[in-house]
């Protein structure tokens, strides 16, 4: 189903505006301000029972999501929601099919229609190497078509991959990714060169395949160098 959902304004606000019975699972926090007669429930980010417990304790622990998620539910006249993310930033959405995956880094997740889930997915050894988490998110239809919203730091820019136009995407810049994009670490040279010791640059991806991938234009983790030398340091 196609939810009627608008943004705004420059530090983006999602408002979801939900059709009489229509729900959307929303992450803790990111509810802004909603119409009065909206029901929320609160369960596990997995799901219930214990295999629910479990992936909720995946998500939280690796995935960079919260234990809990919450579903607002809209009365007889319908209602909406309005929701931002933490940090300043753009939200995107993703029109995703049944079968189809999209996968976020840890942090991104903001919504999703109802008939949506998602989990986590293990990068294996590579992620030793990539500077992030070594888990994905991946968000997936239970039936039928849905949409996922996802959030960024800074402003968001789509970039199509192709078999003969392969990217290369700063680790702490790559948001969200489609089916069909594979990645691997890529250094400028050796992995202990100047290059990459004394360029600038953190660990770089190559991104290769068809599908397309969602880049930001900031970096929470280069803010936090940046703010670091600033902070209090305790008295001796």
């Amino acid at each position: 189903m196609d939810m009627d959902y608008e943004f705004g304004p420059a530090f983006t606000l999602l408002t979801a505006n939900l059709g009489p019975g229509e729900s959307i699972k929303v992450e803790p926090g990111a509810m802004v301000a909603q119409s009065f007669d909206l029901d929320m429930q609160t369960g596990m980010s997995g799901g219930g029972g214990i295999g629910g417990f479990l992936k909720s304790a995946v998500k939280s622990a690796f995935g960079g999501e919260s234990f809990f998620l919450n579903t607002f539910t809209a009365g007889p006249s319908g209602g909406w929601i309005s929701m931002a993310p933490s940090a300043p930033g753009d939200i995107n959405s993703f029109d995703i099919e049944s079968g189809q995956n999209l996968f976020m880094q840890g942090g991104a997740f903001m919504a999703c229609s109802a008939n949506v889930s998602y989990d986590t997915q293990f990068q294996g050894a590579k992620s030793l190497f990539t500077g992030e988490s070594a888990f994905f998110l991946r968000a997936f239809s239970e039936g039928g078509p849905g949409q996922v919203y996802y959030c960024a730091y800074g402003a968001i820019k789509e970039v199509e991959v192709a078999p003969d136009a392969p990217i290369k995407v700063d680790s702490g810049h790559l948001v969200a990714f489609t089916d069909g994009v594979t990645y691997k670490p890529a250094t400028s040279g050796k992995l202990l060169s100047k290059t990459n010791l004394f360029g600038g640059e953190g660990l770089i991806l190559e991104l290769t395949g068809s599908g397309k991938c969602w880049i930001q234009t900031r970096n929470l983790e280069s803010l936090a160098n940046k703010l670091i030398p600033f902070m209090p340091t305790p008295s001796q």
